[in-house]
């Protein structure tokens, strides 16, 4: 019997998170299948709308994202989608209530690279994280049922720990692309220039600036802790500690790189991923909150 293409939507958002999300993907594993098709089902719609903004200009990028907003606007509209992806995009939506405005606001911090490559100090950078990142911890709220609003502000902690772990891995990929991410103010605190950058100077002052950036990290990683409780289910509990742990690994590539960030992408091999997920099954963290 040939699949339906709500199941195709499906396989086809799997194929994506695959390729793609390689340690979501390995997480997910975990989840109750309902909820694992649903987390990548909205992860194929981020990946797709984050694509977007690599078109070759900006007005490209702009035209590209706008087309993505009325997609999404389409899927929680009551009109005929012929999009397989957009179809199980809906149907996920639905079932577990997430708001449009969620996306909205993922559009948004996705329109910010549009215009701003640089951020003067943590309160302009936590703003465009919050809308990259913390909102999707918002959106897997909704789809792991936790309905306590007291979870709310963990959700959005790791969702920012993560997307900061990612500035930091990837300063000479963005450099690249003329954006820096680290806070102009905390580089002039920590007398390093943007030729230092440019230059790939991983000097004193840089590994100063760097491990104060790790130290934030680390504590939106510690208070994110205190949400895992307030998620139901312990697979879903499981999943969560799981992401935590594996990217915030990352921070401790970092470290052992001896802050080069430049010339050694920091990243967790398939074998330490592994590792870290036998320990938190060994050591039970999931049972006991």
């Amino acid at each position: 019997m040939p699949k339906n293409d709500l199941q195709l939507g499906f396989l086809e958002a799997k194929r994506i998170t695959q390729n793609y999300a390689k340690t979501f993907f390995l997480a997910s594993l975990f989840l109750p299948k309902k909820k694992r098709l649903a987390s990548y089902a909205v992860y194929a719609i981020c990946r797709i709308s984050d694509e977007s903004v690599d078109e070759k200009n900006s007005i490209q990028k702009a035209e590209a994202l706008n087309k993505i907003k009325s997609r999404i606007h389409a899927a929680y509209s009551s009109e005929k989608l012929n999009d397989k992806l957009l179809l199980c995009f809906r149907s996920t939506v639905n079932t577990f209530n997430i708001p449009e405005e969620y996306f909205n606001q993922l559009i948004e911090g996705m329109q910010m690279d549009l215009t701003k490559s640089r951020y003067q100090n943590f309160q302009e950078l936590y703003s465009y994280c919050y809308r990259a990142a913390g909102i999707v911890g918002l959106i897997m709220l909704k789809i792991f049922d936790a309905k306590k609003n007291l979870a709310v502000s963990f959700a959005v902690d790791l969702g920012i720990a993560m997307q900061l772990t990612n500035i930091l891995r990837d300063v000479d990929e963005d450099y690249q692309r003329k954006r820096i991410y680290l806070p102009l103010s905390e580089l002039e605190k920590f007398m390093v220039t943007e030729k230092d950058i440019e230059n790939k100077n991983n000097n004193s002052n840089f590994k100063a600036l760097i491990t104060a950036q790790i130290d934030r990290c680390k504590e939106y990683y510690n208070q994110s802790k205190k949400g895992i409780r307030l998620i139901p289910g312990l697979r879903e509990k499981f999943v969560v500690i799981v992401m935590r742990e594996m990217y915030s690994a990352i921070l401790n590539e970092i470290e052992k790189n001896a802050f080069d960030v430049f010339t050694r992408r920091a990243q967790v091999n398939l074998l330490k991923k592994i590792a870290i997920l036998l320990r938190i099954l060994i050591r039970g963290e999931y049972l006991c909150v």
